[in-house]
């Protein structure tokens, strides 16, 4: 994928997530996402909040005050920010084409971050958002070659991810098929991902 390939999907996903939110009543908001302890609107407020970064001066308070967890930082200003933002759904959608980004991260990283975050939303609302396979197939490679924070290759030792919708495989050993987007949940540890799986490499998961 070339730059704008990156982009273009980073804008479909966020337009897909708007389109979402703006037919969520407030108690199908509160549901609880795929990531343990946010909520549907929480994860919403996190990836609207990629594009508006907070200056250094606000990352080191909020650091200071989370005690140095990135994950309780990350948590923190996502639910003031879904608190205080009434209109999550328009939100997103001026921010669809924005280019700016956290300077912690990069294009490639919001790029799956996005697409496992729009699932994070939809699925428990038994909601469907489409992802094009070898966008799936990009963001799972990245993700796959990463360590920190989900240690994919540490966590499926042994085992091979075969896609049944793109060209994507990675692993040696007894395979795990999907669909690319499902085998992406899985690098990231998504919960209820595994009833989606075949193969017999599936029997050597725990449950996620």
């Amino acid at each position: 994928m070339d730059l704008d390939q990156y982009w273009r999907t980073i804008a479909d996903q966020l337009r897909a997530i708007a389109a979402l939110l703006a037919e969520l009543t407030d108690a199908e908001l509160d549901t609880p996402s795929l990531c343990a302890g946010w909520r549907v609107r929480d994860v919403a407020a996190h990836v609207a909040l990629a594009p508006q970064p907070p200056g250094p001066l606000a990352m080191l308070r909020e650091a200071a005050r989370a005690r140095g967890s990135f994950h309780r930082l990350n948590h923190d200003l996502a639910v003031r920010y879904a608190d205080t933002t009434p209109d999550l759904a328009t939100t997103l959608a001026a921010l669809a084409d924005s280019r700016e980004l956290p300077v912690v991260t990069n294009h490639r990283n919001i790029h799956f971050d996005v697409i496992v975050h729009a699932q994070d939303i939809a699925r428990p609302l038994g909601r469907t958002i489409e992802v094009d396979p070898q966008a799936c197939a990009v963001a799972a490679q990245r993700v796959w070659s990463m360590g920190w924070p989900f240690w994919a290759r540490r966590r499926l030792p042994g085992l091979s991810l075969v896609a049944e919708d793109s060209a994507w495989t990675v692993g040696t050993g007894p395979e795990i098929r999907g669909t690319t987007l499902d085998l992406l949940l899985l690098l990231t540890a998504r919960p209820g991902v595994l009833p989606a799986l075949t193969g017999p490499g599936v029997d050597s998961l725990t449950a996620l």
